[in-house]
């Protein structure tokens, strides 16, 4: 029990730092998508917790901003929960399976990759509707803006969660549970 209630407690400190890095950190890049490092502290959290804490905390933060810094509402929500998960879910997926430094690159090259593929395919379905705009006009963004965002979004996510990972997974598994 104890070391459950400790990673409920190092959820909810991932929650609250994820949450805090979107919200002190966004960046304008382009029209009106904004870089911010949340996706960092959830890859972090997946790696030390596994996939499922990642979508917890990404799911958690969206819902955050949804309710005080979003200028998207629903749609950005949706659209935070797709990418972040996309990235982060999939990076400490593979890195459960192989939990060596090769493992976590590889996990967040492929999240990197799959984050720009699902982002393309969801902004060509979801921008026409929350930028006002036909499909056609969408589309015409997609490799221009949209590509360019998210493979700046998530090469600047992967890089700086290869180079943070060991020492805060270090400090996270001390509070993970031990395995009996």
């Amino acid at each position: 029990m104890k070391s459950r209630t400790r990673t409920i407690a190092a959820t909810g400190t991932l929650c609250a730092l994820a949450y805090a890095a979107a919200a002190a950190g966004r960046v304008p890049l382009v029209l009106f998508l904004k870089y911010d490092p949340k996706d960092i502290v959830i890859a972090v959290g997946g790696f030390a917790f596994g996939p499922s804490a990642s979508f917890a905390i990404a799911l958690a933060v969206s819902l955050a901003e949804l309710f005080t810094i979003s200028e998207t509402g629903l749609w950005g929500l949706l659209m935070n929960v797709i990418s972040s998960c996309s990235f982060a879910c999939t990076a400490s997926l593979l890195y459960k399976r192989r939990r060596t430094a090769l493992g976590a690159a590889t996990g967040l090259l492929c999240g990197w990759g799959c984050m720009v593929c699902v982002m393309l395919f969801w902004n060509y379905l979801v921008a026409p509707i929350y930028m006002g705009c036909s499909r056609q006009a969408a589309a015409q963004l997609l490799l221009p803006v949209f590509l360019p965002f998210n493979l700046i979004k998530g090469g600047l996510n992967a890089a700086v969660t290869m180079l943070l990972y060991k020492p805060l997974a270090a400090a996270l598994r001390r509070a993970r549970p031990q395995q009996t």
